[in-house]
């Protein structure tokens, strides 16, 4: 697969990116680069290849969930500007 000048304008447009033709033309080597590296990547066989979530097999390690810094509600409105009812209280907003 290839593309030409065209196309690559028109993927220029879809991306909302504004190019010149002549930006167009140096732009069309690369993109046929690409989708022949990906036409490449198309032919390898990966039939007996089992699909992988991680490359590495790492182990999520749990810990015990124990508040550690909590009950310290007044210290932490003491820095609020308003604070009404053990809450932050801001304006009321209506459009």
């Amino acid at each position: 697969m290839s593309v030409n000048t065209e196309e690559v304008l028109k993927i220029a447009h879809l991306a909302r990116i504004a190019m010149s033709e002549q930006e167009a033309e140096r732009l069309k080597p690369d993109l046929n680069g690409i989708l022949g590296w990906v036409e490449q990547l198309g032919e390898v066989d990966t039939s007996e290849v089992e699909p992988l979530a991680m490359v590495i097999a790492n182990k999520t390690r749990m810990r015990e969930d124990i508040v550690t810094d909590g009950d310290r509600r007044d210290e932490v409105l003491a820095n609020a500007p308003n604070a009404e009812h053990g809450f932050f209280a801001v304006p009321k907003v209506i459009e």
